[in-house]
């Protein structure tokens, strides 16, 4: 269905329910996405009621158990959303972070409370989640993370900043990584669950980004924040140790959208070159045209079968972080490519934010940064050497 059809190989890895499921999310984003998406592109954040109606829908938590409001699927539910999001051209709202990031995180190590109190809530849409790791003088460095929670008595209390946070403008949860009094060393990491309307936390407007506008980032900082003891997520000092296990699955998730996002480009830019002329004749007759889009179309087919088999491992549980680092570094560096040459073939019209193509290019180059820059990736890799 869609996308995937445009190349040779068929795609096996989907059930007749999984392709039901992307049915859904398509007209999900037909109806409810898309045709607010100018809007949050200028506003520079999505409106809370999407959230809403997604969770109305079941599209969101949706790899969360059914006893904590989610629908208990396997990843591959996951990558259909993430393709099908791509697939509408929208950058936000941050569904991702929010289902399979920080409702991930609390699933995985938390208590029983807090997995009653929050992910209900989180599947409904009514709660937004998001992870504050980044820090403005520690980017990819996780050890270098300043932010501290203190104890006293039966609270910490938090002092820090964070930036570049996903969901950071709209978020009511946040999944905060911090040190405690513990040392430096990577022992000293803790995770923390931290209401966004806690006395002392504050938020920036949303981040003035080159792309992904209609998905906010914001700063937050934490200014003597108290929370109870309660609220540390899993062990205290475990933080690295639990950020790196999910490091993985975020990195492939990664990969998946910019592999579907060089098919969606390819397709455009397909029918783009039929329909325009030049010197009386079809852009796709022209034999630059036609090399262009073969090269494209061949590497984005061989990037499409090994991100498939990431998708199985990951489904089972199996997927490592060389794996998922060489699909991160590799996928987004083709997608950045990919998205040059199908600009360049819309010509003046790919530099116009009203064809999809130019709001792709822009998107797609912050997709070599997040989530470990490729330059992490490529040191990740050869540490198997």
């Amino acid at each position: 269905m869609g996308a995937a059809q445009f190349l040779p190989i068929e795609r096996t890895i989907f059930s007749e329910e999984h392709e039901i499921f992307r049915a859904s999310v398509r007209r999900f984003m037909r109806d409810a996405v898309i045709p607010n998406l100018d809007k949050w592109n200028k506003q520079c954040h999505p409106d809370r009621e999407v959230w809403l109606e997604a969770g109305k829908q079941g599209l969101l938590c949706v790899t969360t158990p059914t006893e904590y409001g989610g629908a208990g699927a396997d990843r591959k539910y996951s990558a259909v959303l993430i393709e099908e999001q791509q697939r509408a051209n929208a950058a936000g709202p941050g569904f991702v972070m929010h289902s399979e990031i920080v409702a991930g995180y609390i699933e995985r190590f938390g208590t029983e409370e807090q997995k009653q109190a929050w992910l209900p809530k989180m599947a409904r849409g009514e709660v937004i989640g998001s992870l504050a790791m980044t820090e403005p003088r520690g980017g990819s460095d996780l050890r270098a993370i300043s932010t501290r929670a203190n104890p006293v008595g039966d609270e910490y209390v938090i002092n820090g900043a964070k930036t570049f946070i996903t969901n950071g403008y709209v978020t009511d949860l946040i999944v905060l990584a911090a040190k405690t009094e513990m040392g430096d060393g990577s022992s000293a990491l803790s995770l923390f669950l931290v209401e966004a309307d806690r006395e002392g936390v504050s938020k920036s407007a949303p981040l003035d980004k080159v792309g992904q506008k209609a998905q906010d980032a914001a700063e937050l900082f934490f200014d003597d924040v108290r929370i109870p003891k309660t609220s540390l997520l899993g062990k205290e000092g475990e933080g690295l140790r639990y950020l790196m296990q999910e490091l993985a699955w975020e990195r492939l998730m990664i990969a998946i959208r910019a592999v579907a996002g060089c098919e969606i480009a390819l397709e455009n830019t397909v029918d783009y070159t039929k329909s325009r002329n030049a010197f009386g004749q079809s852009l796709m007759d022209f034999q630059n045209t036609k090399f262009k889009l073969a090269e494209c179309k061949t590497k984005t087919q061989i990037a499409r079968v090994y991100i498939d088999q990431c998708i199985e491992l990951a489904a089972e549980g199996k997927l490592n972080a060389e794996a998922s680092a060489m699909a991160k570094w590799w996928c987004t560096e083709l997608q950045n490519r990919v998205l040059d040459e199908c600009v360049q073939l819309h010509g003046g019209y790919g530099y116009m934010l009203e064809y999809p193509v130019a709001r792709a290019w822009t998107d797609a180059r912050a997709q070599m940064i997040y989530g470990g820059t490729n330059e992490i990736m490529k040191e990740i890799i050869s540490r198997s050497f």
